[in-house]
């Protein structure tokens, strides 16, 4: 029996434990209680799908139990138990987060349950205790197998006797210091109290030895004694009734279930009576998981039948725009012995589901009318994923999301939906106008807003990738066509308009000798409408902008497409009078201006010029040409 290492990860963890990062040292308890819960799910979970395995419901429970002498605390549990194998995976390791979670630490901030952020809550107990004791049998096995840790140097398994199936965790406290009072853990009306606050909801009896008095028959002095109580409630949230509880009854609700290590941003209860009979509790998160946008993040709610679990993460419950919602269903109209794959296509699955997708917008319209600043924290953690929806499934939800969408705005300096935007369209404007880029200030000084700022006309700036691609979908919002800034046709009546028209016409084999210089790099050279005080930009034709081609390119599939790219430029800058003597007197200069001109608006676009040396050497030429 030698001394195992934990990963460097739990390692890692456990030092931080045990240094008390985290001050309220009694979630170890909600955290032991819910890992033992979960155990006793598990089997019932098996008892679904295995015949020979029955389910009686008064064999299972978690028991506390407290002993001053030997400053010990014990967790026993009656579920499913762990291997040898297991007790070295889900304790000598991070069983959920990996190494992956701990890139996030840096972000951690204080007052952030860090317990629940890596869903680690077995190392909670090194935050009270000096030696943890993990006795465990599992279901199906003959032998129990004992853990054993002193903390973060490592931790020891051997074969042990234990008689029934199931785990008991055992733990030694510290000592007291002038900080800490360790012995409240062993604490009857502390025990409650704690047991009470996070876990009266949780689904078995949460037993312990409370001590009584009784009057003796014979004198009038009281006798004590112990006797066995369940400290827990016992009825499930869900089937409470609203009145009943508070926010905190909720937040305890969510911690408990492991949903975050956050506070929930609006929780939504729903008790249906209909054609269908189903309750529901759902909580939108008030920041995003560290692996959302990865392939590893896993949608769905939990599924019970009469509050017993069919399924841990039913996906069919919840469209994927919504997937950040947590939350359970549990419905008296489901039958506990239909299969998985059933349940996956099952008509009342969709109508729960389609109800659900109701009630979450109308949450999030709620909370974005009442509370704006908690919406703008929910959007900028999933906004992200509601776009990707309008765009997702050739735009078939966009009709649910558009309400919800929001984007920065030139004039108001922030985030704006697009009913606030169309409600202070100018009568003349047209278009819904909109200006793409990597970031706010690289937005602010692109050429191509000059002129629709020029009109007073809002801008909704796009910064993320998907942003265009659901622009593009969505079409239009309150009849209003939403148009690029680098559009061709801006759909704006200037004095100028005639005049560009006639310097284009004029000025025809200028344009066409800069566009055969540029061999096949733009699809036309033109006089800007758009520009006022900048010499050059590059707008598309076509479909495709500039920015969706940035996009495409960037993806791992390798598909290369080009923007039909054409150069503008600004007849009321000097440039364009020098563009236009080149042309008459030194077709050399001109080939090297309209060279520096393209690459200067690659730059401005983010783009990369093809040889970054010849442009450097460019431009020297025209320094040193000008002195």
């Amino acid at each position: 029996m030698g001394k195992r290492k934990f990963k460097a990860e739990s390692k890692r963890l456990l030092d931080l434990m045990i240094n008390a990062i985290y001050s309220q040292r009694e979630v170890f308890l909600r955290e032991l209680i819910s890992n033992a819960s979960d155990a006793i799910d598990k089997i019932y979970y098996k008892a679904l799908t295995d015949e020979n395995l029955t389910f009686n419901q008064s064999d299972y429970f978690i028991k506390i139990t407290a002993d001053k002498d030997s400053r010990t605390l014990k967790i026993i549990d009656t579920g499913i138990g762990m291997t040898e194998e297991e007790l070295e995976k889900n304790l000598g390791t991070i069983a959920k987060s990996g190494s992956l979670a701990f890139k996030s630490e840096n972000e951690i901030k204080d007052g952030y349950d860090i317990i629940g952020q890596f869903g680690v809550g077995f190392y909670a107990a090194f935050m009270v205790a000096d030696v943890v004791t993990v006795v465990s049998k599992a279901l199906g096995s003959d032998q129990a197998y004992k853990w054993e840790s002193k903390g973060s140097d490592g931790y020891t398994i051997e074969p042990v006797e234990k008689d029934t199936v199931g785990t008991e965790i055992t733990l030694k406290l510290k000592e007291n210091t002038e900080d800490e009072n360790y012995d409240e853990y062993l604490e009857e009306y502390r025990l409650k109290q704690i047991i009470k606050k996070y876990s009266d909801f949780i689904r078995y009896p949460i037993k312990m030895d409370v001590t009584k008095s009784k009057k003796n028959d014979d004198d009038d002095e009281y006798t004590e004694y112990q006797e066995e109580e369940t400290i827990n409630s016992m009825v499930p949230i869900w089937k409470k009734n609203k009145s009943e509880l508070t926010d905190e009854d909720y937040e305890n609700f969510y911690r408990e279930k492991r949903y975050g290590f956050d506070k929930p941003l609006k929780h939504i209860h729903l008790s249906v009576d209909g054609s269908i009979r189903y309750n529901a509790i759902l909580f939108i998160p008030e920041n995003r998981p560290f692996d959302y946008y990865s392939q590893d993040y896993e949608k769905g709610l939990e599924l019970y039948s009469n509050g017993v679990l069919i399924m841990e993460k039913c996906a069919d419950l919840i469209p994927d725009h919504f997937s950040f919602v947590k939350g359970l269903v549990d419905s008296e109209d489901l039958s506990l012995n239909i299969s998985r794959e059933m349940l996956q296509h099952d008509r009342q699955l969709k109508l729960i589901e389609k109800n659900i997708n109701k009630k979450i917008k109308q949450q999030l319209i709620s909370l974005q009318r009442d509370d704006r600043e908690s919406y703008e924290k929910f959007y900028n953690a999933f906004g992200r994923q509601l776009k990707f929806g309008v765009y997702n499934e050739f735009g078939a939800n966009k009709d649910t999301l558009k309400d919800l969408l929001m984007f920065y705005s030139s004039k108001e300096k922030k985030l704006v939906t697009l009913a606030e935007y169309v409600s202070r369209m100018a009568e003349d404007q047209k278009y819904i106008y909109y200006a793409t880029g990597e970031s706010i200030e690289r937005i602010d000084k692109l050429p191509q807003t000059e002129l629709v700022a020029d009109k007073g006309y809002e801008i909704l700036y796009f910064t993320e990738e998907i942003d265009e691609f659901a622009i593009r979908m969505l079409m239009n919002y309150e009849e209003k066509e939403f148009k690029s800034v680098s559009s061709n046709d801006l759909g704006i009546d200037t004095e100028e308009e005639k005049a560009t028209e006639e310097e284009t016409a004029e000025n025809k084999d200028l344009f066409e000798y800069m566009k055969e210089h540029l061999a096949g790099k733009v699809k036309e050279v033109r006089v800007s409408k758009r520009l006022k005080t900048h010499p050059v930009c590059l707008t598309a034709d076509g479909e495709i902008s500039i920015e969706m081609e940035k996009v495409i390119n960037a993806m791992p599939d390798n598909q290369q497409i080009k923007a039909e790219k054409v150069l503008e430029i600004n007849p009321n800058h000097e440039i364009f009078q020098t563009l236009k003597e080149a042309y008459e007197n030194d077709k050399e200069k001109l080939n090297l201006y309209t060279t520096i001109l393209f690459n200067q608006a690659l730059l401005i676009e983010g783009l990369p010029v093809d040889d970054p040396v010849e442009f450097t050497n460019n431009m020297c030429k025209v320094m040193v040409g000008s002195k």
